[in-house]
């Protein structure tokens, strides 16, 4: 399925870099950066670490800064899922998962990635592990929750795997030492699943002690409590209710969020404002692994207004965009979660060209940075309730956006259009 990119009015300009604190309060290399999420098992027709690496010259080109592998680990037998299994069921957090190829050959991804001068962070699956987990044996029974049968227990639907129990430090130490293996093999930091379910106590330990020994690491909690984002833990959190709102607003074909004007992202940014630290980055996106393979391709939920929302993404305060496999081709397929389903066709498009701009504006404008060193936001009043406009200025540079949130054209706006000026 092809979708025709809007026409934009964009200035873009190099300007001189803006002086920040004197102290980051994140490692200095993430303040400007832009993820991207890879789907080992779909990424190539051989799913494998050295189908990614076959690929890292186009990441380069496509100028995304992060490579966040989706779940790499050893994943359990017992109660699996599909054919191939969840990557969220881990069975041994020091062993790679052999669909994807041996340890050599991540290490070899690893170097080789970061030769090119990306930063690549594992997926860490820390609330639950798979019944067939090393652990289960090797551990005492109070490693993990259990019934009064002495059962152990899972959450939700989750029948693949078992609930850690958190009460048990031990637990705590044991993951300590499982992310050490991999910070030493050299891995630049984590995207902790969710990290929300886990007690906020557990994370106040691991994430400072870790960052103690590898400051320059970078850390991200699937979780949008605002205890996650202080200055002494996650670098960064989930921006999952502006997500929502926007799904809400765009109310495409596929949108389960109801229905929302324009007027309530604004609503949201300034209650943001308040309520998180100045310093917190907000991971933005249109699309993910689990949006795209269990609620719908960014096509099914945001309609025509998929674009202007991966431009509020890229440009609204504390916004650290991510890129999910195959969104910057166009793909317009849910992709199987269980199962194999590689992307097959890479070549570049009017997508491609699209998120290049979009990386290209982020990294040219110290205005568009994350956390405390970005542009001060000032809100231009429209007149029309379904335009939002806002300029966010930092020493020597200035980005101002227009966003037109409706099906109907206002003014040169059109339907879902918008533009960025920069100067």
């Amino acid at each position: 399925m092809k979708k025709t990119i809007l026409a934009a009015v964009a200035a873009l300009s190099l300007c001189a870099a803006c002086s920040g604190p004197k102290k980051d309060i994140h490692p200095g290399w993430t303040y400007n950066t832009v993820m991207y999420e890879v789907n080992v098992r779909q990424f190539s027709p051989e799913g494998t670490f050295k189908g990614v690496e076959a690929q890292l010259p186009r990441l380069k080109d496509l100028g995304v800064d992060i490579l966040w592998l989706m779940p790499i680990n050893e994943i359990g037998v017992e109660g699996r899922k599909g054919s191939l299994g969840s990557y969220y069921a881990i069975s041994d957090y020091k062993k790679v998962n052999p669909e994807f190829g041996t340890m050599e050959d991540f290490e070899e991804l690893l170097a080789a990635a970061h030769a090119m001068g990306f930063k690549l962070i594992m997926d860490w699956v820390a609330n639950q592990t798979a019944p067939d987990n090393v652990w289960m044996s090797e551990k005492p029974a109070d490693f993990y929750e259990r019934d009064s049968l002495g059962n152990a227990i899972w959450e939700y639907d989750w029948t693949d795997t078992r609930s850690l129990n958190y009460a048990n430090r031990e637990v705590w130490y044991a993951q300590e030492d499982a992310m050490r293996f991999w910070l030493d093999k050299g891995v630049d930091g984590f995207r902790c699943d969710a990290a929300g379910e886990m007690p906020s106590e557990t994370w106040q330990y691991l994430v400072p002690v870790l960052r103690r020994d590898y400051p320059e690491s970078y850390w991200l909690a699937e979780a949008e409590n605002v205890e996650y984002v202080v200055d002494t833990m996650f670098d960064a959190n989930y921006a999952w209710e502006m997500h929502h709102i926007e799904n809400a607003i765009a109310n495409g074909p596929g949108n389960h969020d109801g229905v929302k004007p324009a007027s309530a992202l604004r609503e949201y940014i300034d209650k943001d404002a308040v309520t998180t630290a100045p310093s917190a980055f907000r991971l933005s996106f249109t699309s993910n692994h689990d949006e795209n393979s269990w609620n719908g391709t960014e096509f099914e939920r945001l309609g025509d207004a998929w674009q202007v929302m991966a431009v509020l993404n890229f440009t609204l305060p504390k916004t650290q965009p991510l890129i999910y496999t195959g969104q910057e081709i166009g793909l317009s397929r849910r992709l199987k979660f269980f199962e194999k389903d590689p992307i097959t066709d890479w070549s570049s498009n009017e997508f491609t060209d699209f998120y290049k701009y979009l990386i290209d504006l982020k990294h040219s404008n110290p205005a568009l940075a994350a956390g405390e060193k970005g542009g001060v936001m000032e809100w231009i009043e429209t007149g029309d309730p379904d335009v939002i406009a806002f300029s966010r200025t930092v020493k020597g540079n200035k980005v101002t956006v227009h966003a037109n949130l409706s099906a109907e054209p206002s003014g040169e706006l059109p339907a879902w259009g918008w533009t960025v000026n920069v100067k």
